[in-house]
């Protein structure tokens, strides 16, 4: 175990919180994202919705390696 670096429990709770909190902007984007590409769609705009997918999967990725993150820091 040795160069790997071991967080506090105080230090380890701040951490989660500050990924929780970015994981909560994260979702309400994605959900105005959403909501703007809908209203774009049935209006008849198609040309938002490969860009709206691009960037909603690029919030996810970066939720999931937030979450793989999280699992690192257990172990």
């Amino acid at each position: 175990m040795i160069g790997r670096s071991h967080f506090a429990r105080s230090q380890r709770l701040m951490i989660v919180m500050g990924i929780l909190c970015f994981v909560l902007i994260m979702v309400v984007l994605q959900l105005w994202l959403f909501t703007a590409t809908m209203h774009a769609y049935l209006s008849g705009d198609e040309t938002i919705l490969w860009p709206a997918a691009l960037v909603s999967l690029a919030c996810l990725a970066l939720n999931a390696g937030l979450l793989w993150y999280l699992y690192a820091l257990e172990r």
